[in-house]
């Protein structure tokens, strides 16, 4: 008779998974909410991200993120009232607008990959750095190289 658990229903990989990613946003959110950007929302770190430094239009923004066009104007909407995002017009073409990052949300981002490292180190502490370590490589080996994919506001959705 086998002494070793059985194998957990492969449902719960994923769940767990999700479960993990969502307790670290969360966590992070709480913090910058606690610092100085209370209105800022999960999805918001993916906007800021889409939008980078050189800045965007409407449209790329939503192609980045998988949503529609108004979608995204309707966000940028959003994060230029919040004051994250600015609008300007572009300097090659005077009919389109430029959505840039503001300096607000550059500390966001700056705060958020701060909180970010601190998280992972209290993750290292509880797992130990070298399983840590072990569990971002195998992650790594299933998930593929590109981890800054940013349409999961769109994927969601759809």
């Amino acid at each position: 008779m086998s002494t070793e658990p059985a194998d957990p229903p492969g449902f719960e990989l994923p769940l767990r998974l999700f479960l993990g990613f969502r307790t670290l946003i969360d966590e992070v959110h709480a913090e910058l909410a606690r610092q100085v950007h209370p209105h800022l929302r999960p999805t918001h770190g993916f906007v800021l991200q889409a939008v980078g430094l050189d800045g965007t239009t409407a449209v790329d923004l939503g192609r980045r993120l998988g949503i529609s066009k108004q979608a995204a104007g309707k966000t940028i909407d959003v994060l230029e009232e919040l004051g994250y995002l600015q609008r300007a017009a572009d300097p090659a073409d005077a009919r389109r607008k430029i959505v840039r990052l503001t300096d607000r949300a550059l500390d966001a981002l700056a705060r958020s990959a701060a909180i970010f490292d601190a998280q992972r180190a209290r993750w290292a502490q509880a797992l130990g750095p070298g399983r840590l370590r072990a569990l971002e490589d195998d992650l790594r080996t299933v998930t593929g190289s590109d981890i800054f994919r940013l349409d999961v506001p769109g994927w969601f959705g759809s």
